[in-house]
């Protein structure tokens, strides 16, 4: 939690709340991450469009906010790649099983009042911590 600034977390918050709520209200769909991309590597309609610039916004975003003089705290990640490419390959499955991510069902279940949604995300968090118990307390990596 260095450099954790309230008014920064608020602000994120209700940009990421905005933009789901405009994109179920103006498209008809749910800003969940999974499907989205999950559409786009298998198009069935002319909604590929739509899909790539959700995409490209996500990934060009960081850049152009440092492009623009913001600044983005440097990022380390600990874990081998082999072990960062079996922990997306299980974040994928789990996605699939669970008909959702985490965009999909916290952001935007929760604030439509699914139960389903409620119940993956209570999962999904519990999920999470026992994982890094196990992991960092339990193994020591």
């Amino acid at each position: 939690m260095d450099g954790f600034t309230p008014v920064g977390a608020l602000l994120g918050g209700v940009m990421i709340g905005a933009s789901a709520s405009l994109l179920l209200l103006l498209n008809g769909r749910i800003a969940g991450i999974s499907g989205i991309l999950g559409g786009l590597l298998a198009p069935l309609s002319r909604e590929t469009g739509w899909r790539a610039a959700f995409v490209a916004g996500l990934v060009l975003a960081p850049p152009a906010y440092t492009g623009l003089g913001g600044s983005v705290p440097p990022v380390t990640v600990g874990a081998s790649f082999p072990l960062l490419i079996l922990a997306g390959l299980l974040v994928g499955f789990g996605a699939r099983l669970g008909a959702g991510c985490t965009s999909g069902h916290g952001v935007c279940g929760i604030g439509r009042g699914s139960p389903r949604s409620l119940a993956a995300t209570g999962t999904f968090m519990a999920v999470a911590i026992l994982t890094v118990l196990v992991v960092h307390h339990l193994v020591g990596a």
